[in-house]
C-alpha cells in the first residue's frame, strides 16, 4: 500500500501499530525519496539502504508478534556528528573515515524506541557555520528555494524533514544549529536543556555549549522524538530531571507573560534585524497577545555574554581538530579557529566557564518577571548557496553574526529553546522565531508552541517547485 510523505512521526507510528502499513513500506518509500533528491537536495552523507531494510523487516516481525514501542518501525535520520554502529562519523569533513563500532547514546535510545535509522545527514565541517556546504559532500539545498541554503549546521536534517524524506530527524545545536535551519525550512526545532539528550561518547560537546535536538514539521512529532532520544548514561556530566515532552503538547499553557526581545545580544561585530524578519516576528507576538498572553518588549540582561562563548566554541573546535585523522584536508577557517581555541584554552576558558553561574543568576532573574522570551531566530532569511563558502575567517564571522546573532546565548546558558515557524518573506523563504525559557522549561515552551501551531497550521505548508516534483508520491 502507499503512505503519503506528509505523514508525521506520530501518525506513522500509529499506522504501524494499527497494521495499516508495514515498516518495510515506509522505509522503502523514504529510501526512494532520498535517492530521488540526491541531485536536488543532497541532504544525506550516508544512506543505510540495506541495513535499514533489514531493520524494517525485523520491526515488522515484532509488530506482527504484538510488540509495541514508541517508534517501532518508523524511519528517521540523524546528523553526521552522531555515531551509528557500522557507519563513519565524518562530521562534515573530507576523508575516508572508518566505521564506528558502537551507537552513540542518542542513537541507541532511538533504536530502543524502535526507530529505523535510514541515514546520516549532511553538516558543514565540525558544525561551525549556518550553511551546509563543503568539498566533502557538495551543497545541501533548501527545499523551499534550492538557490538558498537550508542553514546549518543541521542543514541536512532540516532539508530532509522539510521535503518529507523522513518524518523527523536529530540534529545538534551549538550556536543555533538546530534552531537556525528549522527557522529557514519552516520546521519546529527543539534545542533541549543541556544533558536532556546525551552527547555520549562525549560527556560534553564543544565545552558544554552543544546539545542534541530534534527537527520535525509539527510540535507533537518534535516532542515525540525528544522523548525517544532523551536520557543519560554513566559518565554523562549533565543529568537533568526527566520531562514528558509529548504530554506537554496537549496541555494549555495558561496565560503567560512573554517578553519580546528584538535587540541582538552583544557581539563584537555589527548585527541588525532585517525589516521583513522583524515584521514576521512582531506578527507572531501579536498572535500570542490575541491568544490571551501578555506580551511586551523587554531585553534580557545579556551583558557581554559573547566573551564567554568564543573560548568555549573555539576550544571545542581545537579538541576535534586534535583528533582529526585528516588535518591537512580541513578548511583553513577550521584551522584558524583551532589555533584561537588553543590560545584561549587555559585561563580564558576557565573564566568563561565560571561566568556561566553568574549568567544563570542574572538572566534567570529576568524570568521572575517573564515566563517566556520571544526573539527572532535569525536576523535575515537564508542566504544563497555559496554566499559564505569561500570567505576568509573574519569575513565568515561577520556574515554569520550579521545573519544569525540571536541563537547562541542559550547555548552558553544550556537552557531550552524552540524554533517555531514565523512565516515567509520575499522569495518564499521561511523565517522563524524562538521561544526561550529558563532551565528545564521544555514542557512550557512546547505547550505554547503547540498552541501557536493550532492557530497558524504551519505544518500544512509544503515546499513548491522542482524539488517537490522530484519526490515520488509514494
Amino acid at each position: 500500500m502507499t503512505f503519503d510523505r506528509s505523514a508525521g512521526l506520530a501518525e506513522s507510528a500509529r499506522a504501524l501499530a494499527d497494521g495499516d502499513v508495514t515498516s518495510r513500506t515506509l522505509v522503502e518509500q523514504a529510501l526512494a525519496r532520498i535517492e530521488a533528491t540526491r541531485g536536488s537536495l543532497n541532504a544525506f552523507r550516508t544512506v543505510r539502504a540495506e541495513a535499514a531494510l533489514a531493520e524494517a523487516d525485523a520491526a515488522d516481525r515484532e509488530l506482527a508478534a504484538g510488540a509495541r514501542r514508541p517508534l517501532l518501525g518508523v524511519p528517521v535520520a540523524v546528523k553526521d556528528d552522531m555515531d551509528v554502529a557500522g557507519e563513519p562519523t565524518a562530521f562534515g569533513c573530507q576523508g575516508e573515515f572508518p566505521p564506528v563500532a558502537e551507537d552513540g547514546e542518542a542513537v541507541r535510545r532511538l533504536r530502543a524506541a524502535g526507530a529505523v535509522i535510514v541515514g546520516k545527514t549532511n553538516t558543514c565541517e565540525l558544525g561551525q557555520w549556518p550553511f551546509t556546504e563543503g568539498p566533502a559532500f557538495g551543497e545541501t539545498r533548501n527545499p523551499w528555494n534550492p538557490e538558498h541554503t537550508p542553514g546549518g549546521s543541521s542543514g541536512g536534517s532540516a532539508a530532509a524533514v522539510a521535503a518529507g524524506l523522513v518524518p523527523a530527524a536529530l540534529g545538534s545545536d551549538g550556536a543555533g544549529s538546530v534552531r537556525i535551519p528549522a527557522s529557514w525550512t519552516n520546521l519546529v526545532g527543539i534545542k533541549p536543556q543541556r544533558g536532556r539528550i546525551s552527547t555520549w561518547p562525549r560527556g560534553e560537546s564543544f565545552q558544554g555549549i552543544t546539545v542534541n535536538g530534534t527537527l520535525a514539521r509539527a510540535v507533537a512529532d518534535a516532542a515525540l522524538l525528544l522523548d525517544a532520544a532523551s536520557g543519560n548514561r554513566a559518565g554523562d556530566p549533565y543529568r537533568p530531571p526527566a520531562v514528558d515532552a509529548s504530554a506537554a503538547v496537549g496541555r494549555d499553557p495558561g496565560r503567560l507573560r512573554i517578553a519580546l526581545a528584538l535587540k541582538p545580544p552583544f557581539t563584537a561585530l555589527p548585527a541588525r534585524l532585517g525589516p521583513e524578519v522583524r515584521a514576521r516576528v512582531v506578527e507572531l507576538a501579536e498572535k500570542l497577545a490575541a491568544l490571551g498572553h501578555t506580551v511586551e518588549e523587554a531585553d534580557p540582561p545579556y551583558g557581554q555574554i559573547g566573551l564567554t562563548f568564543v573560548p568555549r566554541a573555539t576550544a571545542g573546535i581545537a579538541e576535534f581538530v586534535s583528533e582529526s585523522p585528516f588535518p591537512a584536508l580541513l578548511d583553513r577557517r577550521t584551522l584558524g579557529a583551532a589555533r584561537l581555541g588553543r590560545m584561549l584554552g587555559g585561563a580564558p576558558l576557565r573564566a568563561a566557564r565560571r561566568a556561566e553561574a553568574v549568567l544563570h543568576r542574572r538572566i534567570g532573574a529576568f524570568f521572575d518577571t517573564y515566563d517566556v522570551l520571544l526573539a527572532p531566530t535569525t536576523a535575515a532569511p537564508p542566504p544563497r548557496i555559496g554566499a559564505m563558502l569561500g570567505l576568509g575567517g573574519l569575513a565568515t564571522d561577520r556574515a554569520m553574526i550579521a545573519a544569525c546573532p540571536y541563537a547562541w546565548p542559550w547555548n552558553v546558558l544550556g537552557w531550552p529553546g524552540v524554533n517555531v515557524p514565523a512565516g515567509f518573506v520575499e522569495g518564499g523563504l521561511p523565517v522563524g522565531a524562538q521561544l526561550l525559557g529558563p532551565a528545564h522549561s521544555e514542557p512550557l515552551l512546547l505547550s505554547l508552541a503547540a498552541q501557536l501551531e493550532a492557530e497558524l497550521r504551519w505544518h500544512e505548508a509544503w515546499p513548491p517547485g522542482q524539488v517537490a516534483s522530484d519526490i515520488p508520491a509514494v
